[in-house]
């Protein structure tokens, strides 16, 4: 299969089309982190640190999750990462979306539930990264941050990611965030998760 061309494209191209889905993807993509969160198994690198900065003061989950959006996006400064709507869009409603999923759903102490809420929770994560991603308006803030090293280092996307992760996850863990068996189902199923479902929902530009 011929690969995907994600390159950003214009807002003004298909907006009817690409805005709805880009919104539905980023507040399914914040549900899908308030499921891993409520159920307690482990989250993915990037949340084991924002759960772990929460624990550590008095701030919502959401909350944590906008400035630190906000943090990575400085770090684009120097990289000459340009955001787009999709950008900014990414930091407001994900930061939003998590903090209204954690509030409808309990904490989880049953296996089942769980175990539901966790695998439920990749799925959706994986589809709502696919939906957003495929509109082409702008990478998430993290996602910048690795193509933009990438470029900047010469180094593969596939070794600054795991670098960028390995470190966040460190920094998260050490701060009380909980590392588990879905931190290790997150990082084998959300590639091959994400790569599943793009081709059906990934803008094509008429040419």
């Amino acid at each position: 299969m011929a690969s995907l061309d994600l390159r950003p494209v214009s807002v003004a191209v298909s907006p009817a089309r690409r805005l709805p889905q880009l919104l539905l993807g980023l507040a399914l993509y914040g549900f899908s982190m308030a499921m891993m969160t409520r159920a307690g198994l482990g989250l993915d690198p990037w949340d084991v640190l924002h759960e772990g900065i929460m624990k550590r003061t008095s701030l919502t989950f959401g909350t944590v999750v906008a400035i630190a959006s906000v943090g990575v996006l400085l770090l684009w400064i120097p990289l000459r990462q340009k955001p787009g709507i999709g950008t900014v869009l990414n930091v407001i409603v994900v930061s939003v979306t998590v903090d209204l999923g954690r509030a409808v759903l309990p904490p989880q102490h049953e296996l089942i539930w769980q175990i539901l809420l966790l695998v439920g929770g990749i799925v959706f994560n994986g589809l709502a990264t696919a939906a957003y991603v495929g509109t082409r308006l702008g990478p998430g803030p993290r996602d910048g941050l690795m193509t933009g090293l990438a470029a900047r280092t010469g180094g593969s996307v596939r070794l600054v990611r795991t670098g960028i992760e390995l470190v966040v996850l460190a920094v998260g863990w050490l701060l009380g965030g909980t590392v588990g068996v879905g931190t290790v189902l997150y990082a084998l199923s959300i590639g091959p998760l994400a790569q599943a479902f793009l081709p059906l929902l990934v803008y094509r530009a008429r040419s």
